[in-house]
């Protein structure tokens, strides 16, 4: 595997396959009707940022919203470069970097096209079979349950989603929840390589929006739900709800699966042009009577998981999914039917499946991270006011005591939700501790100023505290509550960072829930994750000790 070793520590790598094709740049230009300035040349990829680029490799340079990407043509020539593909404005910037320009009308548009070209990795190539799940909540659980019953099922997998990228078994940390167009036909070029069969993919409505992942043809697409969140991005909730509505179409997809358990998901099968089926868990469904082809029944939920039977045309199934919360039964009921259609055998997902568990590790996704004794914790990256009314919920129907919610709000994101999330956790939980997220360039004490006022308008006589940051809020919230209660962390679930004023300081909340615990005498697993500092330090995001 081939490795971006030039790109900023704090990022993630960036992949290419080991054996790239070898592209002409006057094809190139042909293929989309571009102008070619400049001689031909061959290249063997193609980019977006300089950081990621490879000698022999083409910068696409693209308008930003303060600066034109053409500007940094002299630094991608110095890096490598064979070309640039541009706008026309663009081209006239990137004259003097003496490479090679490609002119197009819009090369963002372009960009998934080009690269599938460039890949070999377009809808009528030898491809793994695709398997992309779209949603406000549950793409990266629904995602990784693909995984873990491909797995199960003996196929070689790859995967996709907010927390990781994972290819035949090695693990990667994601950037993004959808990597830009090019990094995915990259990866996608790679994964091939490998003897990847089947992938699963976490698509957002932002890479339907932005083009990340045009050239792609998935085989199954999948829908769990829409609920309040990104309206930072659109303007409302009718135009998210239509920014998911393409994945549907017959240019992304050939089949699909559409949960009906919020009512979104009926106007998606409205919208379906290939062949769909529904599935619906009564338990949560904003409507438990709509008609579904399948049906979701949940038949115990511990602490453990979360048992459920899947009931459909093909037959039924019981088995457990490895994590609180009927919501996740449902996303495993979805994954489950999305390799149905996909043309995996029914009698094989039952011999791997029925009167077992699923074998699958979902990080950060309501993480237990405590021991035998002492209050439960868990930590999730749940962050909309959906999420956390369904996992407060799950917390409290396995929890004996006291549950606490403990969260903080994005900064520089959303901000029409902090009301929302704020009283839906404090109508949820016993007790209310708020504290700091990611407050990039906001200002944090203002973040939580809100959060309080939300949390104390919808529940004035409500036990609230706020603490920061979140090293001591963690303490804090452990010297709240005893054995037999429960701590929902929620917001930073698999995060090993905190993104302040720009910078990605070193930070786990699974991390720090442990050494709470442990501090306060209270047992703890060893961690099954990276740590992303040593146990004697102390993270840099904690203003209250050096670093």
């Amino acid at each position: 595997m081939t490795r971006d070793d030039s790109a900023p520590a704090n990022l993630p790598p960036v992949l290419r396959p080991e054996h790239p094709p070898v592209r002409s740049l006057a094809d190139l230009a042909a293929r989309v009707d571009g102008q070619l300035r400049g001689p031909d040349a061959t290249l063997t990829g193609i980019t977006l940022a300089t950081a990621d680029l490879r000698p022999g490799e083409a910068f696409v340079a693209i308008r930003g919203a303060n600066r034109h990407g053409a500007e940094f043509a002299a630094a991608a020539a110095e890096k490598g470069a064979v070309a640039v593909i541009t706008d026309a404005h663009g081209a006239g910037i990137a004259a003097d970097s003496g490479l090679p320009v490609v002119v197009v009308d819009d090369p963002r548009a372009r960009l998934g096209d080009l690269s599938a070209w460039v890949y070999g990795t377009g809808a009528d190539d030898r491809l793994p079979l695709l398997l992309g799940t779209t949603g406000t909540n549950g793409k990266t659980s629904v995602s990784h349950l693909l995984e873990g019953i491909l797995g199960q099922l003996g196929i070689v997998t790859g995967l996709s989603s907010t927390a990781e990228r994972h290819i035949a078994g090695e693990v990667i940390v994601s950037r993004l929840t959808t990597p830009e167009a090019s990094e995915f036909h990259a990866l996608l070029a790679l994964m091939r390589e490998r003897g990847v069969q089947a992938v699963a993919v976490e698509v957002s409505a932002q890479a339907l929006s932005r083009h990340r992942v045009d050239g792609l043809m998935f085989d199954v697409a999948g829908f769990t739900n829409l609920s309040h969140d990104h309206l930072d991005d659109y303007a409302d909730m009718e135009e998210y709800f239509q920014a998911k509505v393409p994945l549907f179409t017959a240019a992304r997809s050939r089949r699909a699966v559409v949960c009906l358990d919020s009512t979104a998901g009926a106007r998606i099968a409205g919208h379906c042009e290939v062949p769909y089926t529904t599935i619906i868990t009564p338990a949560i469904a904003a409507d438990p009577d709509a008609a579904a082809d399948w049906t979701v029944e949940i038949v115990q939920e511990r602490p453990d998981g979360t048992t459920f039977t899947l009931r459909g045309p093909a037959g039924a199934l019981t088995t457990v999914v490895p994590t609180i919360g009927r919501h996740m039964a449902a996303n495993a009921g979805l994954a489950i039917v999305m390799l149905l259609e996909a043309g995996y055998a029914w009698g094989d997902i039952v011999a791997a499946l029925d009167g077992g568990r699923i074998d699958a590790h979902l990080p950060g996704r309501t993480q237990l991270v405590s021991g035998t004794a002492g209050p439960a914790v868990y930590v999730d990256f749940g962050h909309s006011p959906d999420a956390f009314e369904k996992t407060l919920a799950a917390v409290r129907r396995v929890t004996p005591g006291r549950v606490l919610m403990l969260f903080g709000a994005d900064g520089d994101r959303d901000a029409t939700k902090r009301f929302d999330m704020s009283r839906t956790a404090v109508q949820g939980s016993d007790i209310l501790v708020i504290t700091d997220h990611h407050p990039r360039f906001e200002d944090p004490d203002a973040i939580r100023a809100t959060l309080v006022e939300g949390a104390r308008r919808a529940q004035p006589d409500a036990e609230i505290h706020e603490f920061s940051p979140p090293e001591r809020a963690i303490r804090e919230a452990v010297s709240l509550v005893g054995d037999g209660d429960a701590i929902l962390w929620a917001g930073p679930g698999h995060q090993d960072y905190r993104d302040i004023r720009g910078r990605r300081a070193p930070y786990s909340a699974r991390e720090l829930a442990r050494r709470a615990l442990r501090d306060a005498g209270w047992p703890v697993p060893e961690p099954s994750w990276p740590v992303p500092y040593p146990a004697d330090a102390t993270p840099a995001s904690d203003p209250e000790r050096p670093a």
